[in-house]
């Protein structure tokens, strides 16, 4: 199953600010959405996930998402974090879970011991690195940590889809390692879709690359094919964007790889 975005266009009160966008992501690849602020990266996954009306395409298999209510694109399979995590800080990272994967516990259950852990919840704990935290608040798990928890209460809910909005902003050099290597892990069996400025990340662990820009796709393929169009590198000289062509064009350190 694939998700294939074709002709996304989205108008705020005759502001155009994704104006005509096509692309696809697939199980197997991390997928990066990449550009500018204002290049309408997270209106294009807005759109997908019903948060905002748009028009054209966006079908995940053959199934349109267009025009659901929000909580039907959920069921659906298609997942989405924002930048900042949303997790219920009061609660264990198990509870969350619990919450996420629909158990229909009463909120008194919630706050008493278990005797053991449903399957699903143990591999998404070991697939985030997080079950040594089982039983810590939220509250005061670490930044990374956190965004981890609501991509491992992602995979509870069976999302199919992982849209992810900037999930390494804020992180340490080690959190966006742990972070990268997480997503490839998940990339193998479900489609994982990531709007990101860090533009080293994304130049790590990128299978393919959509470079937006005013609304509109200015290039797509891989990092050193987006990397090299002429485009691109017009498109981001001289602004706030020169450090970003920098970035992509530098040459991994072994020593952090």
């Amino acid at each position: 199953m694939s998700l294939v975005v074709t002709d996304l266009r989205v108008e705020f009160s005759g502001f155009v600010a994704v104006g005509g966008v096509s692309f696809d992501a697939h199980p197997g690849e991390v997928r990066f959405l990449i550009g500018p602020n204002g290049a309408g990266k997270t209106t294009c996954i807005d759109a997908v996930t019903g948060l905002t009306r748009a028009t054209g395409s966006a079908r995940l298999g053959d199934t349109e998402l267009l025009g659901r209510p929000v909580h039907k694109i959920v069921r659906l399979g298609v997942g989405r974090t924002f930048q900042t995590a949303s997790v219920f800080d009061e609660l264990s990272v198990l509870q969350n879970l619990d919450i996420a994967a629909g158990r229909h516990r009463r909120s008194a259950s919630l706050l008493r011991a278990r005797r053991g852990v449903d399957a699903s919840i143990e591999r998404a704990l070991e697939e985030t690195g997080l079950t040594g935290e089982l039983a810590r608040p939220a509250g005061i798990l670490s930044h990374g940590q956190k965004q981890w928890l609501e991509i491992a209460m992602l995979l509870v809910q069976d999302a199919q889809v992982l849209l992810l909005d900037e999930p390494v902003a804020g992180m340490s050099q080690d959190e966006r390692t742990a972070t990268g290597e997480l997503l490839q892990r998940v990339a193998a069996n479900h489609i994982v879709l990531v709007v990101e400025h860090d533009m080293d990340f994304m130049r790590r662990y990128a299978t393919r690359v959509t470079v937006l820009h005013q609304g509109t796709v200015l290039s797509e393929g891989t990092v050193a094919e987006v990397q090299a169009d002429p485009k691109v590198q017009e498109v981001y000289l001289g602004t706030a964007g020169a450090a970003t062509t920098a970035a992509m064009s530098v040459v991994p350190n072994r020593e952090e790889d």
